[in-house]
């Protein structure tokens, strides 16, 4: 069992994956944010999903017309449904990638630009920003974690 926490230790004492776990928190602190930007949104356009949540306004009849889509609050939406789509898989192949031994600048570059691009991507969706912003953001966060997986598979496999 000491052996266990041997490895453990080993583990947080790791460089790279320090910077794995600082960067990994950043971009899920950054998702978790988009939630409540969205409950923002929802509460000053006064766009619900939810009946109940329409509670505040009125009942019954009064408070459908709240029960409805607002394009302000969809955008917001779909940029937190594409850092789920996005940071999900960084978060894992990321972890592989840290465990994969790369040299610290290298993997401080990895989760620095997939971390900027994140963020960037969320400001170009939030303003809006005209393309290719927004698109060329997301390719640039989508390249390093292919890149990551890159470097995972040919150490497993070469």
């Amino acid at each position: 069992r000491s052996a266990e926490m041997a490895k453990l230790t080993q583990l947080i004492d790791n460089e790279v994956f320090r910077a794995y776990a600082t960067y990994a928190t950043i971009v899920l602190l950054k998702m978790m944010l988009m939630s409540l930007v969205t409950a923002y949104f929802r509460i000053t356009r006064k766009a619900f999903a939810n009946p109940e949540d329409t509670a505040s306004f009125g009942k019954g009849e009064s408070a459908k017309k709240y029960l409805r889509s607002d394009p302000d609050v969809e955008r917001v939406r779909r940029g937190h449904l594409n850092d789920l789509e996005n940071i999900v898989p960084f978060l894992g192949i990321g972890l592989l990638y840290a465990l994969s031994g790369p040299e610290l600048s290298t993997a401080l570059l990895h989760f620095r630009i997939f971390a900027g691009a994140r963020v960037a991507h969320t400001l170009a969706y939030l303003i809006p920003l005209p393309q290719p912003g927004r698109g060329l953001s997301w390719a640039v966060g989508y390249a390093v974690t292919i890149s990551m997986a890159y470097k995972v598979l040919k150490v497993a496999y070469l």
